[in-house]
């Protein structure tokens, strides 16, 4: 009887020792989870803001105005316009 109380005893110990890892492994997990859902949350927020700004910056007259004064670019009128020819040998009229 002694061997059967033992082997219980053993298996009791082993039984509640998994039991604790267990719960432990489960608590460790769910900490990370929540961070991964924070940092989840955060990056969302920042890729809300950098969207936002891509806008502002794609506006018709903000690009109007950096062509305008950083590339030297102007606006086509016909005075300014020059029709290319083909001068290729061989080329038809």
């Amino acid at each position: 009887m002694s061997r059967l109380s033992a082997l219980l005893f053993l298996a009791i110990m082993a039984s509640a020792f998994l039991l604790v890892r267990t719960q432990y492994e489960s608590r460790a997990l769910t900490t990370e989870l929540d961070r991964a859902q924070r940092e989840a949350r955060r990056l969302e927020i920042e890729n809300d803001k950098l969207d936002v700004e891509r806008r502002a910056q794609a506006t018709p007259l903000r690009v109007e105005k950096i062509a305008q004064e950083q590339l030297r670019m102007r606006t086509i009128t016909p005075a300014i316009t020059h029709y290319a020819t083909d001068t290729a040998p061989g080329a038809r009229p």
